[in-house]
């Protein structure tokens, strides 16, 4: 599932392409035909991303909601369409562009009251302005859920996912398994701050590097990273090998049905107990 940054960028990708345009909208597939057909000649006001939400806002009130959870997928392009193929649920085109959306969890039209209550059910998201931390703390602090659930939940910090939170953890010297409620005040700022740290960075470049200078392949003296996620990471899908602090393993494990990734020496408090599998 594509992590928060992908969604800015996707938002302001659209908006380039699209806002103060009018635009055509249909449904191939026909499982969105009703809400294309009112998004049709409605003219892209702007966009927004809050966490892994994509917020089209057009003209006459209309608010197009997308979600793309595992699979969705969007693809675009310069003059007339290319002829529709596969389940296409939304084809957006102007006089300049076209927009194709495959695949989507989340594909509807929502009123200004369910879009205020989207956001309400999410937590603060890093990469927005007007994101506030406190109202994360003030969950985290409470709870004994391990504290890489809490950052997955998007309910408490919105955008973050296996990655950010596996990396940023580490960055920290946090183990996966800590409780929320362990973490201080001054842990909990640090480690937003760097949250939000690399996210603007992987906003900017489109790909998600964690690691410091000092650690770079070049500085290590070390090949690059292959992997289809692309990016320099400390310990996600790193498995076995060796840490890039350290160089003991790195070691995996289910925390809260999610495969997680840690450094026993450099995230010293983790336990096996609290892993479901070793």
């Amino acid at each position: 599932m594509p992590e928060g940054h992908t969604i800015h960028r996707l938002a302001a990708r659209h908006a380039e392409l699209f806002a103060g345009d009018k635009v055509l909208a249909d449904s191939p597939q026909g499982r969105f035909a009703a809400g294309a057909a009112l998004l049709s000649g409605a003219v892209l006001a702007g966009t927004e991303a809050y966490g892994k939400h994509l917020l089209h806002h057009y003209s006459g009130g209309h608010i197009l909601h997308v979600h793309l959870g595992l699979y969705g997928k969007f693809t675009d392009g310069a003059g007339d369409p290319p002829p529709p193929v596969g389940q296409l649920r939304l084809r957006l085109t102007s006089d300049r562009h076209w927009l194709e959306l495959r695949g989507p969890t989340a594909c509807e039209l929502l009123s200004e009251p369910e879009v205020a209550a989207l956001r309400a059910r999410l937590g603060p998201d890093p990469l927005r302005t007007d994101a506030d931390p406190a109202r994360a703390y003030a969950r985290i602090s409470r709870s004994p859920t391990a504290l890489a659930a809490l950052l997955l939940d998007q309910s408490v910090v919105a955008g973050t996912g296996l990655i950010f939170v596996t990396e940023a953890l580490f960055r920290a010297g946090l183990p996966p398994t800590a409780p929320g409620r362990s973490l201080t005040p001054a842990g909990w700022e640090a480690l937003w701050a760097d949250l939000r740290e690399l996210m603007r960075a992987a906003l900017v470049t489109g790909r998600i590097d964690t690691v410091h200078d000092r650690h770079l392949p070049a500085a290590m003296g070390r090949p690059p990273r292959v992997d289809r996620h692309g990016g320099e990471v400390y310990v996600y899908r790193r498995a076995g090998q060796p840490c890039h602090v350290c160089a003991g393993p790195v070691r995996t494990a289910t925390l809260a049905g999610r495969n997680s990734y840690w450094c026993p020496h450099c995230q010293p408090a983790a336990t096996q107990s609290s892993y479901t599998t070793t």
